[in-house]
This record gives structure tokens, C-alpha cells and sequence, in this order.
């Protein structure tokens, strides 16, 4: 085991280290927390929404009367779901710019604006949809038809303007979780455009007598201009020579692909490892792999609540596992599902060191957070607790998963505070699904299984190195 522990701190380590410090990385992960308040306050809607409508609805049946007096409340959740949820990728963009802007030290809310500009220079602004006419009857159906109208009757004996057009249109699919990754790839190369032209001094330059916000908003007229015409142009090329949009590309040979690799049990278990064994080394492993965590399945969390908001149905979701889902099933008082160790050091312990620091730990590790105890006991380059430390989170995914693929449990398909005690984290993430707290607490009891007997080893051990 020491042999392993120093083969992995002099050839492991290092590279870790360095993915740790990169600052496009960095960037990605700062950018999807800085926009937390935006995700969360549109989950906070849903969640309030499934309280007020949906389950009543599913008790009471539709249109009842608790609905119907909740109907304003309803309306104001609906608005605040559009203001959050349907613009998030274009929250991430000016986050996304900012931050990598600022990693440069160059002006980084002229990185965000500019890398804003840029994504919304690759999306498709045409729209085609259908518009009923309000008043018209059925019998003047043929008269305008006759008139060149494409004009048909729908299922309810509407009259329909079929096909209709129209330019200056953003789809909530490009400006929501839908467009993520147009936002992440697009923000961030306008950004680096920008940020290079601004290291080699292609800006303009005014007096030292110049206000220094006048100066340098002037500083970044060149470089913004050259990094969102070059969106322009690529926008123009990608029409041209395949009638798409760079959106349209980047979702059908990237967005769809990550996110389909994402979703194998195979793909969930190993990045429930990797931030297992980053930590056990020292390293937030939960930071290390938010590119992956939060870039690839925080997406599929969002149109999974796209999904939920637009048909209220679990069985139409697209994706198993989401960003939620680690939360929800595998961090029982955060990483390592800890909260199961203090309960068997509690019930098995006889080391008084471990149980002062469990006596310590206890409160905040209701509340997913644990550093205590990864510092404490220590598990850090603990070999007595590195099996368990390494395998009970992604035991605990696998048991979720099947309990999720196999539609026993809904997806999770709403952000929740990530304080959120073990069971009521996946009640509220699954829209109140009572199953899904159980199988929380499942994982917890099979975590305990897991910590118990290694609680009892270190008694071992301490008695040995006593003698």
C-alpha cells in the first residue's frame, strides 16, 4: 500500500497539479458557480411550482381548486423560470468570459460582454412557426388560401398560418441548456481572441488625461470587434457550406455525443472515483472535475427540467444522470459519504481521537460538509481508510443508477442547495418523489457497511502500535 501511495504522489500528483492550476479549467468551473444564483433560483420555481400545480394535480385532479387559487403564484414562478433557466447559457457566457478575461488581467467585463456578443453571432435568428388567427372561422379558410396564404385547420378546428417566418428570433434552445456548449466553446475562444490582442497592444490608445473606464472601453473596441466578427464569419462559412449554425453543429457532433458517453454507468462511476481519489491526495476533487461535472451533466439536468417544465412527465426526461444525482445519492455528508463513517466511528470507534474529531464533525457533516474529517481523522493519505474511501461513493452510484435506468426512481431534474441533509436533497431533486429519499438513505445504510469494518481495523491498529 505505501509503495502505491508514493508511486501515486511522484507520478500522479504532478499531473493533477497541473490540471488543477489551468486557467481555461478554472475558468469553466468558476464560471458555472458564479451563475449558481441564476440555476438555483429557476429550480427553486420549478420546485414551488411542483408543490402549487403539478402534484396537486396529480392528488386532486386537474383544474381544482387549490390550483386555481395558486394561479398567481404559479404565473410569478413562470416568470422567473424565463428569466433564469431560459437564459442560462447566456448567463454562463458573460460568466465564462469574465472570469477567463480576468485570469489575464485584461478589462474582464469587456471578456464577458464581448464573449456574450460572439455566441449570439453563431445562433440562428430565423425562426418558422405556426401562428393561429384569433377570430377566424373555418369557413374563411379557402378564401385565404386563394389569397397565397398556407393556411390549414388544426386538430381543435383552428385556422393556422402554416410556415410562418420571421428574422431577430433566440430560441430558448440556444439561450438555455441547449446552447451550453456553443456558449462554453464560442465564449471562450472570442474570449482568448480578445484577451491575445489585447496582450500584444492592438487597441487604441488615448491621453493619459482620459477617465480610465472611457480609456478602457476604448482599449477594447479592436480587439472585441475582431473577436466577434471572426464568429461572424465562421456563422456565415457553417451556413454556407452545410446550412447549419455553428449552435446546430456544435450540438449534433459534440453536445449530444459527450452527453450520450455521459449517461453509461461506466462514464458515472469513474468520475465518482476520480473525485475520490483526487481527494485522497488533497485535492477538492469535486473542484478538479467541475469542467466534467458541471459542463457535461449540469446540461443534462437543465433539459431534463426543460422536459419536466414544458409536459410535467419523469418518463419523457432524456438523461438517467445529472449534475444533482452526485448530490443526491453519493455524498452523504460530502464526499466519500462520511456521514456513514462518524456513524460507525460512533457506534464502533475506540480510538478517542477519532471520536473527538466525529463529535466535531457531526454537525456540519449533516450538511455535506466534511473537510473536518477529510483533514481530521485524516483520510488524506490514509492507507487503513483508502479502500473505502475509494469505493463507497461509486457503490453508491451504481445502486442509484439502476435504481434511476430502471425507472423505479425519476431523474434528478431540479437544482437543490448543495446543503442539503442526505434524503431531503433527493426528494426535493426528484419534485418530491418519496422513493428517491429512500434509496438516499439506502446508499447511506450501504456506505455504513462499507466504513464499518475498516472503523474496527483502525481499533486493530491502534491497539498494535500500543503494544
Amino acid at each position: 500500500m505505501n509503495a502505491f501511495i508514493n508511486w501515486m504522489e511522484l507520478h500522479f500528483m504532478p499531473i493533477a497539479a497541473k490540471i488543477a492550476n489551468q486557467r481555461h479549467l478554472i475558468a469553466i468551473r468558476d464560471g458555472f458557480i458564479a451563475i449558481m444564483p441564476v440555476t438555483m433560483v429557476g429550480s427553486i420555481a420549478v420546485l414551488l411550482n411542483v408543490f402549487f400545480r403539478d402534484l396537486p394535480n396529480q392528488w386532486f385532479g386537474a383544474g381544482n381548486s387549490f390550483v386555481s387559487a395558486m394561479s398567481p403564484l404559479i404565473s410569478i414562478n413562470g416568470n422567473v423560470y424565463f428569466g433564469s433557466i431560459v437564459i442560462l447559457g447566456m448567463a454562463f457566457t458573460i460568466s465564462l468570459g469574465y472570469h477567463l478575461a480576468k485570469s489575464y488581467d485584461v478589462n474582464p467585463i469587456a471578456g464577458g460582454v464581448i464573449a456574450f456578443s460572439s455566441v449570439v453571432t453563431c445562433m440562428n435568428q430565423n425562426a418558422v412557426f405556426d401562428y393561429t388567427l384569433p377570430g377566424v372561422d373555418a369557413s374563411s379558410l379557402d378564401v385565404l388560401t386563394s389569397a397565397g396564404l398556407n393556411a390549414v385547420l388544426d386538430d381543435a378546428g383552428n385556422v393556422v398560418l402554416s410556415g410562418v417566418s420571421g428574422w431577430g428570433y433566440m430560441s430558448q434552445a440556444l439561450t438555455g441548456a441547449g446552447g451550453l456548449f456553443t456558449c462554453l466553446i464560442a465564449g471562450m475562444i472570442s474570449t482568448m481572441i480578445y484577451v491575445k490582442l489585447m496582450q500584444k497592444k492592438v487597441t487604441i490608445k488615448l491621453p493619459a488625461s482620459v477617465p480610465p473606464a472611457v480609456s478602457n472601453a476604448f482599449a477594447s473596441i479592436i480587439p472585441g470587434a475582431i473577436a466577434i466578427y471572426t464568429f461572424g464569419i465562421i456563422t456565415q462559412l457553417c451556413v454556407m457550406a452545410t446550412g447549419l449554425y455553428p449552435n446546430d453543429l456544435i450540438i449534433k457532433w459534440i453536445q449530444r455525443p459527450l452527453l450520450g458517453l455521459s449517461q453509461g454507468i461506466f462514464s458515472v462511476v469513474l468520475v465518482s472515483f476520480l473525485i475520490q481519489l483526487f481527494w485522497f491526495f488533497g485535492l477538492h476533487g469535486s473542484n478538479l472535475l467541475a469542467p466534467i461535472t458541471e459542463g457535461v451533466y449540469t446540461p443534462a439536468l437543465l433539459s431534463n427540467l426543460e422536459v419536466w417544465n414544458s409536459t410535467q412527465s419523469v418518463q419523457d426526461m432524456p438523461y438517467v444522470w445529472t449534475r444533482g444525482s452526485f448530490d443526491a445519492y453519493t455524498m452523504a455528508g460530502g464526499s466519500g459519504c462520511t456521514l456513514a463513517l462518524l456513524i460507525a466511528i460512533f457506534i464502533f470507534s475506540k480510538r478517542d481521537d477519532q471520536k473527538a474529531i466525529a463529535k466535531l464533525s457531526a454537525p456540519m457533516g449533516i450538511f455535506q460538509i466534511n473537510e473536518p474529517v477529510i483533514f481530521g481523522i485524516p483520510i488524506v493519505l490514509n492507507p487503513i481508510y483508502f479502500i473505502p474511501w475509494l469505493i463507497a461513493a461509486p457503490i453508491c452510484s451504481v445502486i442509484a443508477y439502476a435504481f434511476t435506468a430502471f425507472g423505479v426512481i425519476p431523474p434528478v431534474f431540479i437544482q437543490v442547495p448543495w446543503v442539503m441533509p442526505i434524503g431531503i436533497y433527493a426528494f426535493l431533486a426528484t419534485g418530491g418523489n418519496l422513493l428517491a429519499s429512500l434509496v438516499a438513505l439506502l446508499n447511506l445504510g450501504v456506505a455504513f457497511c462499507i466504513w464499518m469494518p475498516f472503523v474496527i481495523l483502525a481499533n486493530r491498529v491502534q491497539e498494535k502500535e500500543g503494544l
